[in-house]
């Protein structure tokens, strides 16, 4: 359990305690608070409108649609549109979840070859090219001993996909980071994707590919037993485990927003198990046979098929559609030379991933050596979206399935696909890891803030000598009554997640913590304040979106925030400014500093006048007061600089002047930043959030950043 009183900073010079800094807690936006009282269910629907020439319908509004639950019509509360193709801003703005398409990658071990496989992995890499920089990817194994395995969760990292399908996730193949979500596979040197493109030459490039294949082909081989297809019993159990599986692999599903796909690479089974088997000679034998009384002489099996195997296979598929959730089947087999082929395999499962395929309203490929081009047409069929939010009344959370059915008014025609329904919220304890974890990379993927506990983030890149990356401390404040809302058992798990999520949709490094608190001892403090928690990333110059989640382990409320961050590069000649830092005052906060991740030789960031704080992620001031704000840059020079500020209000708009006065200034020393002691007085304001923009100037140059803060009541 945590106990913190104090905790220590390991840099570059003496070890310096840095006391526990609070000030209670700082509110988080109005828009982000909730009542305790009352929950609100919001559906979100995805729909897709497609005309008779098969190309997707455009222009329709949220007139255009009914939405009814049953016989009740639901009225529509909110709409949005996604459209891929005439959207140029789409990869990089803000993007409803429930619009997003969602391709899983699942590789089938049991029923495929180990040389389909090998090859059906660069038919999956020539899909990447094909998507939407919007399009998340997951990739998946199955196998009868370990069932649906994840090896990456749903991303729009293509060098993360890329590597999770050159090594399929194998432990021999891959250092895995120790990310929980897997939105990241893999890192640094040991990233197998990166190594091929530094390997300086095609040739390398050839060998390491052909190296991998290999040891690829090694593993799998453990999981194929050709033996075990020729044994109809054995045959029969594996298809059970499979639909087994996949009945559960679809529960998951339909935990996560937005239009899911299940890319179903395998050769399949014999559905002759399902259909039965029998020749046309064998069954008019066994007619004769039932006639005469020689039952024993009768297979059910091979003359009805397995009516058990039959069920579950019907009821998995019910389940893919329940999840709004398609599968695009593949026969692999297709994509092995002839001289791959053993055992005659080739071809037995068709039948079978046909029937997957179109009982979820996918489509089977096969014999496809380019996998992206025959998946076009889907890609485009729906490449427009739009999204209702209903929200339906006195919804028990009992996990119970909700039909939906959504129609065209207005004389407006198409073919309508949409998600059939929905499943009730259900307790946290109730959900399977795999649940769990699926659900919180699907918020930390989100487009937008969300979460009914209240939180803050701050975050600002430092430099670090002799190298161009920065060290980024993010300082993250959690409301603990929010957090506490619903609270189970002595011990509250708070899991804490962030990613540096790059402008092409990379993860260039993330920080995940899950922390034990023992309520015993520290529920009092969260109750009047709440939990601080100290932690950093590395980041090159760039770009960034700062995606935050922190979630109650066992009851699943939640924050998701989004801080924008810009690493400028080292050598950038003019005037560099951080965001002004709030310090404040001990006392309040239980604060936790991350664990388990090195701080490199890097000095305190955090100093006024030798001595250490912890700034606020969102002050709180009172209207007319007069705060200490530390203003820290480089490149400004020896000379005098000016400080400008300005007001804005959550729409955007100036408000008012600011009075930032500074006070004095640090020396810099051996290339650090230079800081400025200033103050900062927020004027006469009416309580709300507010943005604090600084704009400083020295030598003929300036440079602007901004601090968001709240005015109290």
């Amino acid at each position: 359990m945590l106990d913190v009183i104090r905790f220590w900073w390991r840099g570059a010079g003496p070890l310096a305690a840095v006391l526990v800094l609070a000030a209670g807690f700082q509110a988080a936006p109005a828009e982000a608070q909730f009542s305790e009282s009352t929950q609100v269910l919001v559906v979100e629907v995805p729909v897709q409108v497609v005309g008779k020439d098969g190309e997707p319908v455009r222009g329709l509004t949220s007139d255009d649609f009914d939405v009814f639950e049953g016989r009740k019509k639901l009225p529509v509360t909110g709409f949005e549109v996604m459209d891929l193709k005439t959207s140029d801003a789409a990869a990089s703005a803000p993007m409803p979840t429930a619009a997003r398409r969602h391709f899983m990658m699942l590789f089938d071990l049991s029923f495929s070859e180990p040389q389909s496989i090998v090859k059906a992995r660069s038919a999956a890499e020539n899909v990447m090219q094909t998507l939407h920089p919007t399009d998340l990817v997951a990739v998946a194994t199955y196998s009868q001993t370990t069932g649906p395995q994840l090896v990456l969760g749903f991303t729009p990292d293509r060098n993360q996909v890329r590597t999770a399908l050159q090594t399929l996730g194998l432990p021999s193949l891959v250092d895995r980071s120790p990310d929980p979500l897997r939105l990241v596979i893999a890192q640094g040197e040991d990233n197998v994707a990166a190594s091929s493109n530094r390997s300086g030459g095609i040739d390398q490039e050839k060998r390491t590919k052909s190296a991998t294949d290999e040891a690829v082909l090694e593993q799998l081989r453990s999981f194929s037993n050709e033996a075990d297809k020729a044994n109809a019993i054995v045959l029969q159990n594996k298809v059970k485990a499979l639909t087994r599986s996949f009945t559960d692999l679809a529960r998951v599903m339909a935990g996560i927003q937005g239009r899911k796909y299940v890319v179903y690479l395998s050769e399949g089974f014999d559905s002759s198990i399902l259909v039965g088997s029998a020749s046309d000679e064998e069954q008019s034998q066994m007619t004769e046979s039932a006639m005469s009384g020689e039952i024993w002489n009768v297979d059910s099996d091979k003359r009805y098929g397995n009516t058990s195997a039959t069920n579950v296979v019907e009821g998995m598929l019910e389940s893919f559609r329940r999840a709004d959730c398609t599968i695009q089947a593949v026969d692999i087999g297709g994509l092995r030379g002839s001289g791959d082929v053993q055992g005659g395999s080739a071809g037995k499962g068709k039948d079978a991933l046909l029937q997957m395929a179109k009982g979820t309203g996918g489509e089977l490929y096969e014999n496809f050596n380019d996998l992206s081009a025959a998946m076009g047409k889907m890609l485009e069929r729906t490449s427009v979206t739009y999204v209702l939010a209903v929200q339906p009344e006195s919804v028990k959370q009992d996990g119970a399935y909700h039909k939906l059915r959504v129609e065209l008014k207005n004389g407006k025609n198409g073919r309508v696909i949409h998600r059939p329904g929905y499943y009730a919220p259900r307790p946290m304890a109730q959900q399977n890891p795999m649940e769990k974890l699926l659900s919180a990379a699907s918020e930390v993927m989100g487009g937008e803030e969300s979460g009914s506990v209240s939180a803050a983030v701050m975050a600002a890149p430092f430099r670090v000598a002799g190298t161009d990356s920065a060290y980024v401390p993010v300082v993250i404040e959690v409301d603990g009554p929010t957090l506490l809302a619903g609270k189970q058992g002595g011990t509250l798990p708070t899991e804490i997640f962030v990613y540096a999520m790059d402008q092409g949709g990379g993860v260039q490094d993330f920080l995940t913590q899950t922390l034990g608190l023992d309520m015993a001892k520290v529920e009092g403090q969260l109750r009047q304040s709440g939990l601080k928690f100290f932690g950093h990333l590395e980041l090159p110059p760039g770009k960034y979106s700062i995606r935050t989640l922190v979630r109650n382990g066992n009851t699943g409320a939640y924050a998701l925030r989004i801080v924008p961050l810009e690493v400028p590069a080292a050598t950038e000649a003019g005037p560099v400014l951080l965001p002004p830092f709030f310090p404040e005052t001990p006392g309040k906060w239980l604060m936790i500093r991350e664990q388990g991740r090195e701080t490199k030789n890097v000095p305190y960031p955090f100093m006024v006048k030798d001595q250490p704080y912890i700034p606020a992620s969102m002050p709180v001031l009172g209207a007319g007061q007069e705060a200490p704000v530390s203003l820290v840059g480089y490149n400004l020079g020896s000379g005098d600089v000016q400080v400008k500020a300005q007001i804005f209000g959550a729409d955007g708009k100036e408000v008012a002047p600011g009075e930032v006065r500074v006070l004095g200034r640090d020396g810099v020393a051996g290339g650090g930043p230079d800081r400025f002691q200033a103050t900062f007085k927020a004027p006469s304001l009416q309580p709300g959030q507010y943005t604090l923009r600084v704009t400083l100037s020295a030598n003929g140059q300036a440079d602007t950043s901004t601090a968001r803060f709240v005015v109290k009541g």
